[in-house]
């Protein structure tokens, strides 16, 4: 492994498969040393709000907005975030609304990430097969590297 400073990017849901994919991603980072320093984003992404319509009297708020947010936030960045202290890790963490695996792809070409990574989906086969998964959807379309963490 050549040991440049890499920008890496894991999607993180609380999962986890999400939480094997944080430790590996700062393992990843951590190898390059001081003299190297990489970057890890990490990435949730929440499902994109409805769009309002006439009948929505009580439009209902992002869920950044609702009450227990910042715990809910707190409990699903803390393995990235201790793993990321541990190992003298820059770490960003950001949350964002839309289609993870687009969003994902997205932001990886604004950041200019050298890698994604993402957990493989529980899913099974038939699942995986109708619905799709975004480990799948990432590997197949990322415009960067992608390591999927079992």
């Amino acid at each position: 492994m050549l040991t440049l400073s890499k920008k890496i990017m894991v999607a993180i849901d609380g999962s986890p498969q999400s939480d094997k994919a944080a430790e590996e991603a700062v393992r990843m980072a951590s190898v390059s040393g001081s003299k190297f320093p990489s970057e890890v984003y990490a990435v949730l992404v929440l499902p994109s709000m409805k769009s309002q319509s006439f009948t929505d009297f009580f439009p209902n708020k992002p869920a950044t907005e609702m009450p227990g947010w910042e715990e809910k936030r707190t409990r699903i960045f803390y393995v990235v975030e201790k793993a990321a202290k541990e190992a003298g890790v820059t770490l960003e963490s950001l949350v964002i609304y839309g289609d993870p695996a687009e969003e994902l792809m997205l932001l990886a070409r604004e950041k200019h990430c050298d890698v994604i990574v993402v957990g493989s989906s529980g899913k099974g086969r038939v699942k995986r097969t109708v619905l799709g998964s975004v480990s799948t959807k990432v590997a197949l379309h990322a415009p960067c590297s992608v390591y999927i963490v079992r």
